[in-house]
């Protein structure tokens, strides 16, 4: 399940990305069968083991195109061993509300981007987001260690990328049928995964995710521009002299 639209984001064959927070990894093999080298990085090691072993097995299986690769690293956000420019795209996909020194990890977004280059962040989107903040403390910090920080604004979250020397291209928000999930989550308790609600959305979820049937996907395109959970905004790394 992709957040980020990789058109938009403008990713060519051949191109370097970092995917920052990568997680499972998602965007880093969708990007890798895409064409592009990939750096997928994330602070556990479990999570790393796993995109690691995964992109062998998709490499095996000859799903990568000639020149693609995928490979991992144990990094924090706020300290990435990469030289300045080291990358032409990036994503941060559900990071950003997690780390209390946001700018600092805009500006290190910044910093290994190169001129020209394109990022992508996602975040929780602001209205879906209040609602699970007020519904539980078990979904957020300082509750939950590593919860979620701080709720974002789609101007709160530009400010973050302009503030680092990035310029605004374009944004939109996903998931519309996510939103009610983490509600109901939220309601029952987050820890509670055996709630009969929770596994029926949940069924209809990997349903919609697997077999992309006309009626939920219409339903989530509906939906996703006012309650979708994720709000994706899209900037670009001005080349020196560039509007000048």
């Amino acid at each position: 399940m992709l957040t980020l639209r990789f058109d938009t984001l403008g990713l060519q064959p051949g191109e370097r990305l970092l995917d920052l927070g990568c997680g499972a990894g998602r965007h880093a093999f969708e990007a890798a069968k895409r064409g592009a080298v990939v750096v997928a990085l994330d602070t556990s090691l479990a999570d790393l083991k796993e995109v690691r072993d995964l992109f062998a097995l998709i490499g095996q299986a000859g799903e990568l195109p000639a020149g693609a690769a995928g490979t991992v690293a144990n990094a924090d956000a706020l300290r990435l061993p990469f030289p300045d420019g080291a990358f032409d795209r990036v994503v941060a996909s559900e990071v950003m509300e997690h780390i209390p020194a946001d700018r600092a990890a805009a500006a290190e977004l910044a910093r290994v981007l190169r001129p020209g280059g394109t990022l992508a962040v996602t975040v929780p989107s602001w209205l879906p987001e209040r609602i699970c903040w007020a519904l539980s403390d078990e979904y957020h910090a300082p509750h939950v260690p590593g919860g979620h920080v701080r709720i974002y604004t789609r101007t709160a979250l530009e400010r973050r990328l302009l503030d680092a020397g990035l310029e605004i291209v374009g944004h939109h928000r996903a998931h519309g049928l996510h939103s009610a999930y983490w509600w109901l989550r939220c309601a029952v308790g987050t820890t509670v995964e055996d709630h009969p609600a929770v596994r029926a959305y949940h069924r209809l979820l990997v349903w919609d995710i697997e077999r992309a049937p006309v009626l939920t996907r219409l339903a989530d395109h509906v939906l996703s521009p006012v309650l979708g959970k994720s709000l994706v905004v899209y900037a670009r790394k001005p080349e020196p002299g560039f509007g000048r």
